[in-house]
């Protein structure tokens, strides 16, 4: 069972300055809530009631948000504005959330080692809240990735088909397929970030994993890689030399929201939705 789902939101957000010097970017909001509730929403459809969120200096604004503010709701308590913190209430009630902080930014790997304190030792989601995704009425990402990890058991990334020239933004996975799952993979090896002529794929893993917990102990003698950063890629290599990681080409679509332009794309998306 996958009882707790991991939110690394300690970076920058350096793309978005200087909207981001003084506001989380998993603050942001898509139309009138913050990029970071979106993934708890989804990761609650996923039956996850247990938030674990790795924060760092300038980041008070997501515990405040994923709290009571009395003084605002007894300012609006009566009136038209009432209804407007319902799902944010519903989502404070049903969830418990914890927080540690990454005092470094030293990559994703190493954020997700940071949170391994509110983990333990068992299997976890993690969400990056900067990646927005939805399945209009279907099933969310995360909760089709729950469903394959009840029947697998092992790691699992989300992968998407990139544009030959964009594989360089992204870690790239090599694949052979699995039998009777046309969107599910055997990982062979990944790499982070390859040149385009040396990327043994298109398929681009995004903000979307469950991971099994000897990952902490693989993510802590992985030595700095690409950019000096502990990636997780390099972690999941050596899961997948093993033969336990699988990569899922999800049902749904995917916004880069930490990009402007995927920002702009998803509001766009969640506008017309509202409008139909």
């Amino acid at each position: 069972m996958i009882r707790k789902c991991l939110f690394p939101a300690a970076g920058y957000g350096t793309r978005f300055l200087p909207a981001t010097k003084a506001t989380p970017k998993e603050m942001l909001p898509v139309l009138t809530k913050p990029l970071i509730q979106y993934g708890v929403e989804e990761a609650l459809e996923a039956g996850i009631t247990t938030m674990a969120i790795v924060t760092g200096r300038g980041k008070r604004a997501i515990e405040d948000h994923f709290d009571i503010s009395y003084e605002l709701e007894h300012q609006i308590k009566g009136t038209s504005k009432e209804p407007l913190l319902r799902e944010i209430r519903d989502l404070i009630e049903q969830c418990t959330f914890s927080y540690t902080r990454q005092r470094e930014m030293k990559g994703l790997g190493h954020a997700i080692l940071t949170g391994e304190t509110l983990i333990g030792s068992e299997p976890f989601a993690v969400i990056l809240a900067d990646d927005l995704c939805t399945n209009g009425h279907g099933d969310g990402v995360l909760r089709q990735m729950v469903q394959l990890f009840n029947e697998h058991q092992c790691s699992i990334v989300a992968v998407e088909e990139v544009p030959h020239e964009e594989v360089s933004k992204y870690g790239v996975v090599a694949v052979e397929p699995m039998e009777n799952n046309s969107d599910l993979y055997r990982v062979r090896d990944m790499v982070e970030k390859p040149d385009p002529e040396e990327a043994p794929s298109r398929l681009a893993i995004i903000g979307r994993y469950i991971l099994t917990p000897d990952i902490f102990d693989i993510l802590r003698r992985t030595p700095p890689g690409k950019g000096g950063e502990i990636q997780i890629t390099d972690a999941l290599r050596e899961q997948a030399r093993n033969g336990k990681v699988l990569a899922y080409r999800f049902r749904g679509k995917r916004f880069d929201c930490g990009s402007v332009v995927g920002f702009v794309e998803a509001t766009n998306y969640f506008y017309d939705r509202i409008s139909e």
